[in-house]
């Protein structure tokens, strides 16, 4: 074998170099995602400047003292009890880190489905091709080693990103098994500020937001029925090694106008190249089934929202919500990006799909009881229940 090439452990490429074995060590056992690098990346991008301004007293009280008048209301609306003990007002670095924790289990399920391939399998892959030069080997070696510390800096900054201009946890309407609900108080005034509205009033439609999401994941087998569909999304992607050279072979390096280098640092902070999560059979033939579902879930928590604003607010509730929906069509590519991963479809036509079809329910049965229907096992809607709410209250009656 030639010296320069380095033998022994195909998977450790610093076998044969000793000066790099502490680095080796650290990247060994990390699991298919580095959350030491994903709580890293989410805090620093979460806080830009690498501050995290506590949530001030008066915003703090403020919130509790709104908190108790919108479960009240949101109480009567839902016909089911809601306490507004579950309020915590946080930064949007906390935001981030209980955005991680609470998802720990689903980017997991993705980490591992975009992982490296078993040894076994690359093994019998290099066998077709007749072998592989050993230096690619090490290469691809190395490239298995970090892949769970470039997984955990993709999925931290992008969480980190999404912080920034979160409201509160159910902006990102995934069910989380902790009871406590997150609202990020200098986001909601900021943004009270920007469009020249009340800002109790603003803080009343959120805290109002927050407590009928996570009064309907609360709701019968909502919170484990949806949770699993997500988990099943989120374990069906097959990894695509080519994504990165792909995208790298598009740079025009010869255009005497172009900064290679720019281009390159903005292919490496898109996390579909990052990533390289291509969608597979199984996670289409799962669409219908979850766009029903997150359709019919935000179509509700809108539709709840809006008739307890009324309540609240008055006048100024068309306003708000107005406002709030403009806010939900200006998504980042890091909203899109986490919400592809996770399976969400969140357009407005979609929203609007979901309200027709709570409003369709309603006609049926009246207000009080959509709740109680959504508390029964296997709740919720098909893609052709979605369409035809009379099938889908004649199933859960029988």
């Amino acid at each position: 074998m030639p010296a320069d090439v380095p033998s022994g452990d195909p998977d450790n490429p610093f076998a044969n170099l000793p000066m790099f074995g502490d680095l080796a060590k650290a990247l060994a056992g990390q699991g298919p995602l580095n959350w030491d690098a994903a709580r890293q990346f989410a805090a620093m991008a979460a806080t830009e400047d690498g501050t995290d301004a506590n949530v001030e007293p008066a915003q703090r009280i403020a919130l509790e003292q709104l908190a108790g008048i919108a479960a009240m209301h949101v109480a009567d609306v839902m016909a089911t009890p809601v306490t507004a003990g579950s309020i915590a007002a946080v930064t949007p670095g906390v935001w981030a880190q209980r955005t991680l924790d609470a998802y720990r289990p689903l980017f997991t399920e993705l980490a591992t489905s975009l992982g490296p391939r078993s040894d076994a399998a690359a093994a019998s892959a290099d066998g077709e091709a007749g072998g592989v030069d050993p230096m690619m080997s090490m290469l691809a070696g190395l490239s298995r080693m970090m892949a769970p510390t470039t997984m955990g800096m993709a999925i931290g900054s992008m969480v980190g990103r999404m912080a920034r201009r979160a409201f509160g946890q159910y902006d990102l309407p995934i069910p989380r098994q902790r009871a406590e609900l997150l609202v990020v108080p200098a986001t909601i005034d900021a943004f009270a500020g920007a469009w020249q509205l009340p800002v109790d009033e603003l803080r009343l439609w959120v805290l109002s937001q927050e407590l009928i999401g996570g009064a309907v994941f609360g709701l019968g087998t909502v919170c484990d029925d949806l949770t699993a569909l997500v988990r099943r999304h989120a374990g069906g992607f097959r990894p695509d090694p080519q994504a990165l050279a792909d995208h790298l072979s598009t740079v025009e390096l010869g255009d005497a106008d172009a900064d290679p280098m720019a281009a390159i640092r903005q292919m490496m902070s898109d996390p579909a190249v990052m990533l390289g999560a291509v969608e597979s059979e199984e996670q289409r033939a799962l669409h219908p089934q979850l766009d029903a579902a997150f359709t019919a879930i935000v179509g509700l928590v809108d539709y709840l929202a809006d008739a307890v604003a009324v309540r609240l607010i008055g006048g100024d509730a068309l306003t708000i919500a107005e406002a709030i929906r403009r806010r939900r069509l200006e998504t980042t590519p890091d909203d899109v990006y986490v919400q592809r991963l996770l399976g969400l479809n969140l357009t407005q036509a979609q929203v609007q799909r979901g309200k027709a079809f709570i409003a369709g329910v309603v006609d049926r049965v009246g207000e009080p009881r959509v709740t109680e229907l959504l508390s029964r096992p296997a709740a919720l809607p098909t893609a052709a229940e979605l369409a035809a709410p009379g099938l889908w209250v004649a199933r859960l009656e029988l």
